[in-house]
């Protein structure tokens, strides 16, 4: 009688906390593309004091890589339900196009913001790229993504 009530408080306290860290995970807001832009605009006025001038050449900029990155994903997971890996070409070639965005997206940057407002800038972007670091390492994404890749 005994090992049967443990076995069944066990299992409502499994079931209990699997049902509570599913809630945990549907929390996160779905916002559009445009949403995201105009909050991503008003974090930075507020952290770089930006101009209105600035936020109008902004705004575009953010918009446009926001709907990049949105792209990347629907074909990066069309590819896993696909089960298809890409060839060292065609992985070379998605990378080397992600850095020249990034490069091209850094340059407009440095052309609209001010020379304090471009270091502040790039010491968030270093922030935000620890940040981002720290969560895979706790969740131990680094180690899976490293072992998919054969390293």
């Amino acid at each position: 009688m005994k090992k049967t009530a443990s076995i069944l408080l066990l299992l409502f306290a499994f079931t209990f906390t699997t049902q509570a860290q599913q809630k945990k995970r549907n929390k996160k807001p779905n916002f559009s593309i445009e949403q995201r832009t105009e909050l991503a605009v008003k974090r930075m006025t507020l952290a770089l004091d930006l101009s209105d001038k600035q936020q109008d050449e902004i705004k575009p900029l953010l918009m446009a890589q926001a709907q990049d990155r949105k792209a990347a994903m629907k074909k990066r997971k069309a590819l896993r339900d696909e089960e298809k890996k890409l060839s060292a070409d065609e992985l070379f070639a998605m990378k080397n196009q992600q850095l020249e965005a990034k490069i091209e997206f850094k340059n407009k940057m440095k052309d609209i913001l001010k020379a304090e407002q471009f270091e502040k800038f790039e010491k968030m972007a270093k922030k935000r790229k620890q940040k981002w670091k720290q969560m895979l390492k706790r969740k131990g994404m680094k180690k899976r993504m490293g072992n998919r890749r054969g390293r």
